[in-house]
């Protein structure tokens, strides 16, 4: 799958935890998957692997969906 980004992540609004939002969606059905968090690490690496790559606050550490967890 191709994508670009035309967004710096400095313009997004984190929160005070340094997090934002991340929804993950079927891109065919449209239908919501799940909801999880990024930092600016995460969010980085996402766009450098095009692995998608969480924070988990339990943790307090990156995960990558699937490779932890189901």
């Amino acid at each position: 799958m191709n994508y670009s980004t035309n967004f710096s992540i400095e313009d997004l609004r984190f929160d005070n935890n340094g997090l934002i939002p991340a929804v993950a969606q079927d891109w065919l059905e449209g239908s919501i998957l799940m909801l999880a968090w990024m930092n600016k690490e995460s969010l980085t690496k996402t766009l450098e692997t095009k692995n998608v790559h969480y924070w988990s606050r339990s943790r307090s550490e990156i995960w990558r969906k699937g490779a932890t967890s189901g």
